[in-house]
């Protein structure tokens, strides 16, 4: 399992639980799956108060100004837009076929009253191979909450709509990965048009961008725009991190799971939450392409992502922690898991752990970047505090249980 993280979040008020081995085991439920109850609600994501919205929320007050109206020049040198507007109806032509939407439907229980009721969300997904299999959003098909007053369980059943064609087509879950927000689906068809994938790493800020998918449940809708930045760091509302692609092409509830592509048709991205806020626009966030194939490779293969583990739960010390407690700033053991490697190799309740194979760390995500960059079977040094004492300790990583 991945160590954890215990610190509090400010983005939503709610609590951040401290789990054994998670790296970060509340994922937020879609930003951009919309409930569809007893009619669309504009400017909510959800009309069921079950799944949080995914996306980061920015507060600013409003202000209101007079400008005198400007003057109006006639310039006779106007730039043609025809390439432009051919460009982007040959990238829709092209891509749409490969876009799916998702339907997903769950039971929503009252706990007061013991009633239950149905409720649906929907989302994107693009098609990976010509028999069947989808890539998504974690968040979209794997959206259980709860909450004092209800619980909803996981999917009960999910659906896929193929472009130009009415019949709804039931999906499996084929793997879900939590960490990276990212699930595959499949469908019993075949003939499909796979998308092809381009490259993220060699887009640039500034270039044509296209996001295609299902906001607001209205299919297959296209927005464009360009490409605002690059590995650009979110964290969201769950203090989970991700390295994104920024862009100012229209996304809504539903776009999640969909395309982000280039000019030349090509997937750079999986469009995956935005920025959401008083005064706050055209601030979209899409997982790179090239950061999803080794994933949803394991996905099809093992169901699941393999993942070595140290196996222990943590807690971030910062300076002024350090300090009141007189403790080196790092990453505090909360727990060792029985049988884990950290076990094995007598890593203690205690022990504040500063680096990994020479590497200094801090906080829980440094340490598990650092070693997720490892593989199963690898073996790491991690340099420690215990009782006031620097010392360094061997493990060998283990497949995550």
């Amino acid at each position: 399992m991945e160590e954890n993280n215990n610190n509090n979040y400010s983005y939503e008020p709610y609590q951040v639980k401290k789990q054994k081995n998670s790296f970060s085991k509340s994922v937020l439920i879609p930003f951009a799956s919309g409930i569809i109850g007893a009619g669309l609600v504009i400017g909510t994501c959800f009309s069921v108060p079950s799944i949080k919205s995914k996306l980061l929320s920015i507060d600013s007050k409003s202000t209101t100004s007079t400008t005198s109206a400007p003057t109006i020049t006639t310039n006779s040198n106007l730039i043609s837009l025809v390439e432009y507007s051919e460009t982007s109806v040959n990238v829709a032509q092209k891509v749409l076929p490969s876009i799916v939407g998702i339907n997903v439907e769950y039971q929503v229980n009252t706990i007061f009253s013991n009633k239950s009721s149905s409720a649906s969300a929907s989302g994107s997904g693009i098609i990976i191979s010509e028999d069947g299999y989808i890539l998504t959003n974690d968040h979209i098909v794997s959206s259980s909450n709860s909450s004092s007053f209800y619980q909803m369980s996981k999917a009960t059943k999910i659906t896929v709509n193929l472009y130009n064609d009415s019949t709804a087509y039931e999906a499996e879950v084929i793997g879900t990965d939590e960490l990276t927000d990212l699930a595959v689906i499949k469908i019993n068809k075949t003939g499909l048009t796979p998308a092809e994938l381009g490259d993220s790493d060699s887009v640039q800020i500034g270039e044509f961008a296209m996001a295609i998918g299902n906001p607001l449940g209205l299919t297959f809708s296209v927005s464009s725009g360009i490409i605002s930045a690059t590995n650009r760091e979110i964290t969201d509302t769950d203090g989970k991190k991700y390295t994104l692609i920024q862009t100012d092409a229209a996304i809504n509830s539903g776009n999640s799971g969909g395309a982000l592509v280039n000019s030349k048709g090509q997937v750079i991205g999986l469009n995956t939450l935005k920025i959401s806020g008083n005064g706050v626009e055209g601030m979209g966030f899409a997982i790179p392409i090239n950061a999803t194939k080794e994933i949803y490779s394991q996905l099809i293969e093992y169901n699941k992502v393999k993942r070595p583990y140290i196996g222990i739960s943590t807690i971030d010390v910062d300076s002024q922690t350090a300090s009141y407690y007189n403790l080196a700033v790092g990453v505090y053991v909360d727990s060792v898991s029985d049988f884990s490697p950290a076990q094995k190799a007598g890593i203690k309740v205690g022990d504040v752990i500063t680096k990994i194979n020479d590497v200094s760390v801090a906080t829980a995500d440094e340490l598990n970047a650092e070693k997720n960059s490892c593989s199963i079977g690898d073996q790491i040094t991690l340099t420690l505090i215990r009782n006031g004492q620097e010392m360094s300790i061997s493990l060998t990583l283990e497949e995550e249980p």
